[in-house]
């Protein structure tokens, strides 16, 4: 039942990324391009989201537990730091430039969209590559 939940939650979010047009990269490209000719859709589309998640939390944390663990894992993390910041700014130049980002990267493989292939394995050789380093750094 659990491996169900997981499959029918990603069909969920594949179909809502599919439905927003989260998949174009044009799209998404113009929807950053606010000094040119910018289109607002996908605004609706993240406010949608905020509106979803604050509904799904409430209903979430009223719970004692979640149904298929046996607690809930909180990050403990709560302060900005420069991997943080570092992080986001990467995440939001590549998002910029390449019109994807990691959930959509993936929802459009299945449509053999040559640029998302490479653009979803040069992100899984970066993944790879920042824990790499980040070992490299910490020991």
């Amino acid at each position: 039942m659990k491996n169900f939940t997981f499959w029918i939650a990603g069909i969920l979010f594949g179909s809502g990324l599919t439905l927003s047009g989260m998949l174009n990269p044009s799209k998404v490209q113009s929807f950053l391009n606010i000094f040119g000719i910018w289109d607002p859709s996908l605004a609706f589309v993240m406010v949608g989201g905020i509106i979803m998640a604050l509904i799904g939390y409430n209903l979430v944390f009223k719970m004692e537990k979640p149904i298929f663990s046996e607690e809930f894992n909180i990050p403990a993390l709560s302060h900005i730091d420069q991997k943080l910041i570092g992080g986001s700014a990467l995440f939001g130049v590549g998002w910029g430039i390449g019109g994807l980002c990691p959930g959509p990267s993936i929802a459009i493989l299945s449509t053999n969209f040559y640029p998302a292939i490479i653009f979803t394995g040069s992100m899984c050789v970066g993944l790879y590559l920042g824990r790499w380093f980040e070992s490299k750094i910490s020991s």
